[in-house]
């Protein structure tokens, strides 16, 4: 596989874990797919990780470092900031659609939960059990 190619995959993957980062919570309503929950849990801590505290991805390392590889230049910025801020959303309202997003999650987890209670009171398997 050439540097180019990790590169690429290095960015796709970047986006199926922004993808599950907004929707991860709702794939655990269904009663067979709540363990994935805490797969979610680790995917929104490390979102909150690299916000808060400015840690640097692996997935951004991996591509900086296959471009160079590749004769490229690495990113001067990090993922979001290249793929997202300014091309998908304006910059000016990065802080806005970071509250968007940790507000889908909290709606997701909070649907999560609503629907837990409801099975626990009508003595279904109990969460993760199917």
């Amino acid at each position: 596989m050439g540097y180019q190619a990790i590169a690429q995959a290095a960015v796709a993957a970047h986006f199926l874990f922004l993808a599950y980062l907004l929707v991860g919570g709702f794939l655990a309503w269904p009663a067979r797919w709540r363990w994935t929950v805490l797969a979610h849990l680790a995917v929104v801590g490390w979102g909150i990780c690299i916000v808060t505290v400015g840690q640097t991805c692996p997935l951004t390392v991996l591509e900086n470092w296959a471009r160079v590889r590749a004769g490229q230049h690495g990113l001067a910025r990090g993922f979001v900031d290249t793929y997202l801020t300014g091309v998908i959303y304006p910059a000016q309202y990065l802080v806005e659609v970071r509250l968007l997003i940790a507000l889908v999650v909290l709606v997701s987890w909070l649907g999560l939960a609503v629907r837990w209670v409801r099975s626990r009171r009508q003595g279904a398997p109990r969460m993760g059990v199917s």
